[in-house]
């Protein structure tokens, strides 16, 4: 019996993968999934099993769970997409008689009014209706979403929709770690967690980096419309551009806003902090 890890070509699925072998997994329990095998190779040195699969090729998710005891179903990243994708995994999972999935929602995903909770509400009303245990995993937005975006802030300041709305935002490797700690463990069947860190508006993320940085580092709070425009012309396609442009929307209305401590909880230890989180990533940036 195995642990299977989709999406393991991609940033939170490496994490999460790496995570379990750190837990103690067995490298030869952890089966790595991914398109492009290629890029799981260091893995597969270690003794992690690789193998191809594809959301759009069910045949290939069937043979990739079979021997399955949990499964992280990590979401798909074709915006759009994700509700014939997920449709694919759940039917594969099922038909493999999966133990667990858990599957990385977005916070609030029942009563959140971003564009982007849509399929993954859908996605977590198939799960339900599939009979599979699960457990989901709804993670809040990435830090990484903003410190790889350190040299525009000291060149142009923060730009965005959020008005003074909080993101509780955290580590991509914070949200690995507590998959993985769901993964091994019992009683998680059936539990949502809304996972999320300390939050903080985008006045205070500017601050942070002026702070840091030594730079004249401000927000500049824009109409959706704009910011839709601005990300456009910077090179960001218009679809994804109103994207992004809606979550910060949402954000503005708290729906990337996370109460509780399911996330310190689940990893035993206090997240990466926004401050911890641009030290690692200014040397980079400037």
């Amino acid at each position: 019996m195995s642990i299977v890890v989709t999406g393991a070509t991609g940033h939170l699925g490496r994490l999460a993968v790496e995570s379990l072998v750190r837990r103690g997994v067995p490298a030869d329990r952890v089966v790595a999934l991914g398109r492009n095998v290629s890029r799981l190779a260091d893995l597969e040195a270690r003794g992690v099993v690789v193998s191809a699969a594809d959301y759009d090729d069910p045949a290939s998710l069937r043979t990739a769970f079979a021997g399955a005891e949990k499964l992280l179903f990590v979401s798909g990243s074709e915006v759009g997409r994700r509700g014939a994708q997920h449709h694919n995994v759940v039917a594969a999972a099922r038909e493999a008689g999966v133990g667990l999935v858990a599957y990385t929602s977005i916070v609030k995903a029942d009563t959140s009014g971003l564009l982007l909770a849509a399929e993954h509400l859908a996605t977590e009303r198939e799960l339900d209706a599939s009979g599979l245990p699960y457990v989901l995993l709804r993670n809040g937005w990435y830090l990484e979403n903003y410190t790889s975006q350190l040299a525009t802030y000291l060149q142009h300041g923060v730009l965005g929709s959020a008005g003074d709305g909080r993101v509780s935002a955290a580590a991509r490797a914070d949200y690995a770690e507590a998959a993985a700690a769901v993964l091994t463990a019992e009683g998680h069947a059936g539990r949502v967690y809304e996972l999320g860190s300390a939050p903080f508006s985008m006045t205070d993320l500017a601050a942070e980096v002026a702070r840091q940085s030594g730079r004249d580092v401000g927000y500049t709070d824009l109409p959706v419309e704009k910011y839709t425009e601005i990300l456009v012309g910077a090179g960001v396609p218009e679809p994804y551009a109103a994207v992004l442009a809606d979550a910060d929307r949402g954000l503005s209305l708290g729906d990337l806003y996370v109460e509780g401590d399911d996330l310190r909880a689940l990893i035993g230890r206090e997240p990466t902090s926004l401050a911890e989180a641009v030290r690692a990533a200014l040397p980079a940036a400037r």
